[in-house]
């Protein structure tokens, strides 16, 4: 009697096992189509690091992001104020290490950044502002593997520095013309660069302008 009431259990359990085994295979092949697009638009432009990613590999790149920062660095609140003097300390320190990808106005538009592969983010705009401060502070510490943006954690004062570029990304969607011109002083300069900027000073202090041979030009 007891086996004859079970009995129906039977094709239920089969049926729930081969629902569970269909769902499996099915995120496999879904996951197997996935990679095998990425893959594909990665490989169209070959290795170049000139090619734009295509919106599937910005998905994907976001969403690795995403899971590879720790849940709690979300939860981390700023300990650095947001003052005038904290947000001017980081605006001339991202000019002297950081602007030469992301650019003084965080749009990254520039000689370096246009030819990274993946491109830096435009910081002003909401992918990176909707991230927690505490996100921004992981990504500045530990940076982000397979791009260009290294990790400026582990050295003597660094969490500092690194809260207060996090008020500094915040304040990039309303930098003004001044504090930009001021941040271009601090940009990093190549020794042609030094050398034509002796020469104006020089010429602004009264002294004749050199000529230059031909071809001495600097790239």
């Amino acid at each position: 009697m007891l086996r004859a009431g079970l009995g129906w259990l039977r094709p239920l359990t089969y049926g729930s096992v081969m629902s569970r085994g269909n769902a499996i295979f099915l995120a496999v092949v879904v996951a197997i189509v996935l990679i095998a697009l990425a893959a594909a638009s990665i490989l169209h432009n070959g290795l170049s690091a000139r090619a734009n990613p295509t919106a599937l590999e910005i998905m994907l790149a976001r969403n690795a992001r995403h899971l590879a920062i720790p849940a709690r660095a979300r939860e981390i609140q700023n300990p650095v104020a947001d003052t005038q003097e904290n947000v001017r300390d980081a605006r001339l320190h991202f000019a002297d290490h950081c602007a030469v990808c992301h650019a003084n106005d965080g749009s990254g538009d520039t000689m370096m950044g246009r030819n990274l592969y993946p491109k830096p983010p435009d910081l002003r705009q909401e992918e990176t502002q909707k991230l927690a401060d505490g996100e921004l502070f992981w990504i500045i510490e530990n940076g982000v593997r397979f791009t260009g943006m290294p990790a400026f954690g582990g050295e003597h004062g660094s969490e500092q520095d690194s809260w207060k570029l996090v008020r500094f990304i915040r304040h990039l969607p309303h930098l003004s013309d001044e504090e930009r011109m001021e941040m271009e002083r601090y940009n990093p300069k190549g020794p042609g660069e030094r050398e034509e900027e002796q020469e104006e000073n020089d010429f602004l202090g009264g002294a004749p302008m050199q000529q230059k041979p031909e071809g001495a030009h600097h790239h």
